[in-house]
């Protein structure tokens, strides 16, 4: 991997980012709605702080899952991406280069949500919010790295869409939020374990309940960057260097 050509392929697309409202607004402003949409459905609820601290790691993840794999299928279906390929340009290069810039993109979108949560939406947990900030980073990140892995296996941007069932749906119903996990039968929870979503979830969780929650999320953060990096080498090597 050349560090120069993947920051350059990490500006061209934050460039491209920029020039398209439409989908910074799907960054940005759709998660925050959706959980102030749920702010209202529970209103007022003691339960709305548990439900909303785990979407603060579940809802960038998909997001970013999303956004990434529509945006790689539409480098391949429009020739951009084979005629990148025929420059000096590697596959890790690119991978890299996307990597980094919707990582940003993602930062910035935890950033908001989180601010969101906390100032207007009064979302309390019992340790420092900055390490809500850095699981739904992680958690955001996820979703880029597994999203250019699923762009890799699509033909369409339709088709990408077609993966988000196969990765939201297993997650939401498995990763705790809507049953302790200790509660699914064995089979069940060793899925859980193979899930990143369990992870955010948990470190979340024990960033709402624990004043010093470090030791657990770390723990969990080191998981999710493992995962990111995993779905990333994975990508590159499935990766055609042909549209099909």
């Amino acid at each position: 991997m050349n560090p120069r050509i993947a920051l350059a392929t990490a500006g061209r697309n934050l460039q491209q980012l920029r020039a398209d409202p439409r989908t910074i607004g799907l960054i940005v402003a759709v998660p925050t709605l959706l959980l102030t949409l749920l702010s209202f459905v529970y209103d007022g609820s003691a339960r709305f702080t548990g439900i909303a601290v785990a979407m603060l790691g579940i809802l960038p993840m998909l997001v970013m899952f999303l956004i990434t794999s529509v945006a790689m299928l539409r480098e391949r279906t429009t020739g951009t991406l084979e005629r990148l390929l025929t420059t000096p340009l590697h596959r890790a290069d690119l991978l890299a280069g996307y990597g980094a810039a919707f990582a940003l993109a993602a930062l910035v979108q935890a950033a908001v949500l989180v601010a969101v949560s906390v100032w207007f939406l009064d979302v309390q947990t019992a340790g420092p919010v900055l390490w809500v900030l850095v699981v739904a980073v992680f958690a955001a990140a996820v979703g880029v790295a597994t999203g250019l892995l699923a762009s890799a296996f699509a033909r369409t941007e339709f088709q990408a869409v077609q993966f988000m069932p196969l990765f939201v749906g297993p997650q939401v119903f498995l990763c705790g939020l809507l049953a302790p996990r200790d509660s699914m039968p064995q089979l069940l929870q060793w899925i859980s374990d193979c899930l990143p979503m369990t992870y955010a979830v948990d470190a979340l969780r024990s960033i709402a309940e624990q004043r010093d929650p470090s030791g657990d999320v770390l723990k969990d953060v080191g998981v999710l960057a493992a995962f990111a990096v995993g779905a990333l080498v994975l990508a590159a090597l499935s990766m055609p260097r042909k549209t099909r």
